[in-house]
């Protein structure tokens, strides 16, 4: 790409030293190319043949070694390949295999999670929210809101110990345990400010109460609109009927097994 930019830049009149200064290179290396196209055309931006040893093994067996790892699982019961077994299968070095496995970006031994919404109105859903995020209504308030449940509420055993001069600050390894949390959150979009409330469950009753924290902390002039995942706490028919009661309040579905969103 480089060596084809520089050719291109001689083309249009550009001279080598003014070229060699915008690419950050030599005046001879865009020289040397300058004359390498000249003579041979195209095929002189190609690398020439290098001095060496030749090539201990082919394309196909590169390839075999490649797809074993892609395409199958050991004998010995493991659940994939790796760099050894795959050298002692193939009676290729290990070196060898692990040099292969890292050009190709082969990694047998990792997995990355993945979750395919089954919601109908996926698309519509997506548009909906990302389109608040993006360009949020007028006279109106965005807020994501969710739960963190299970959240350990824990206190040390002994005073923090302050940081001084030549020792850091001391904090006890041992804690007490004082149940867990569930914290309400409402981001609010425009701003990044954060509305918060813990409960010590997430029953309806407890998002009720933080719907209504929300209603006292957002001035009456604005619409409300709440991005919520499809937990079931967030449909309950009492959450419903007092959503239908404040026509200020619009609420957002996220996708089926969908809420990174």
């Amino acid at each position: 790409m480089q060596r084809a930019q520089i050719v291109l830049a001689c083309g249009a009149g550009e001279a080598n030293t003014a070229i060699a200064k915008r690419m950050g290179l030599t005046g001879m290396t865009v020289g040397k190319w300058r004359k390498r196209y000249r003579e041979l055309g195209l095929e002189g931006l190609h690398d020439e043949l290098r001095p060496g040893r030749p090539r201990t093994y082919e394309d196909d067996t590169v390839a075999e070694v490649i797809n074993r790892a892609l395409q199958t699982k050991p004998t010995d019961g493991s659940t994939h390949w790796s760099a050894r077994t795959l050298a002692a299968a193939t009676g290729i070095s290990k070196t060898t295999v692990h040099r292969w496995l890292q050009t190709f970006s082969v990694q047998p031994h990792r997995q990355k999670m993945f979750k395919l919404s089954t919601d109908p109105f996926f698309v519509e859903k997506v548009r909906d929210i990302v389109g608040l995020y993006l360009n949020p209504p007028d006279k109106a308030m965005v807020l994501c809101v969710d739960e963190k449940t299970q959240i350990q509420a824990l206190d040390l055993t002994q005073p923090l110990l302050p940081m001084g001069l030549g020792y850091v600050e001391g904090v006890t390894h041992d804690y007490i345990r004082h149940g867990t949390t569930t914290l309400f959150a409402a981001l609010d979009v425009a701003t990044g400010e954060v509305l918060t409330r813990c409960r010590p469950r997430h029953r309806h009753q407890e998002f009720l109460g933080f719907l209504r924290q929300i209603e006292r902390s957002v001035p009456e002039d604005l619409d409300v609109h709440l991005i919520v995942d499809n937990y079931c706490t967030h449909k309950h028919a009492r959450v419903r009927a007092w959503l239908a009661q404040r026509p200020r309040f619009h609420v957002h579905y996220t996708p089926t097994y969908a809420s990174w969103l």
